[in-house]
Parts: structure tokens; sequence; C-alpha cells
């Protein structure tokens, strides 16, 4: 069973997804959304159905000294809403601190130009958090 790897933000979320070892993660795609939350929940519940997905991990936005902010609290409500679509589908938070900035170094790092990295970003930012999580095991 795989597990899901989500980068959740106001205009895009990152998706990756795991091998079925759960040995690595890979990014998939980026759903670009405003204003109808339901486009993404939608869309996470078809890719946790077609990779038969046993858990979601979200990276969760903690400010850089631990506390809780606007951020992690947006991020929250996004993963109750998850929780409400996917019953059987465990919802992991997972500190994201920092995934961003490792996401645009490697995409620096392998040459991309800027005005190309925004729709990656997010899926690359996603794969850092899922790989995270799955180190953790």
């Amino acid at each position: 069973m795989r597990i899901l790897g989500i980068d959740y933000g106001d205009a895009r979320i990152g998706i990756a997804v795991s091998d079925p070892l759960g040995l690595t993660a890979q990014s998939i795609e980026t759903i670009s959304w405003k204003n109808d939350i339901n486009r993404p929940i939608n869309r996470i519940k078809e890719i946790v159905e077609s990779y038969d997905c046993e858990a979601v991990v979200v990276g969760l936005p903690r400010n850089m000294n631990g506390t809780v902010g606007p951020r992690e609290l947006k991020t929250r409500e996004f993963m109750q809403l998850l929780e409400s679509a996917l019953p059987r589908t465990r919802i992991i938070p997972w500190d994201e601190r920092l995934t961003t900035v490792m996401a645009q170094r490697a995409m620096h790092n392998m040459g991309i130009e800027a005005k190309k990295q925004k729709g990656k970003l997010d899926q690359i930012a996603a794969s850092f958090i899922l790989q995270g999580y799955l180190d953790s095991l």
C-alpha cells in the first residue's frame, strides 16, 4: 500500500506518492485551485483511490520557532476536510519547515529556470515532506 504526500497552499497543492514498498517518494502533480476547495479534495480522493493509498501525509507549516501560525490553522482545516472525504484513510500531519527552501535549492541545482519552477516547486516540496515521513518509519 502506498502513502500520499501533500504540500498544501492557497493556490496550488503539490502531490507526491510513495513507491509500493514505501521507500521513496515521487512527485506526481500540482493541483491548481482558487476559491473552490472541492476541486482539490475531489482530485486527491481520485488519486488516493487510484494508487490505493493507506495514508495521506500533509505538510504542517509550523513557524520556525515551533509556534502555531495562521498557515498551520488553514492547513489543519484542510486536513479536516480530507478526513471527511477520506474516512478510511489516515491523515497524518508532518512538520514541513524548510521543505520549500529545499525544493527551491534542488530545482536550482537541476538548472530549472525560476519562471518554470512554479508548478513543479509544490510537487517537489510534497516529495520532500513524504520522504521525510517515509525515512522516519
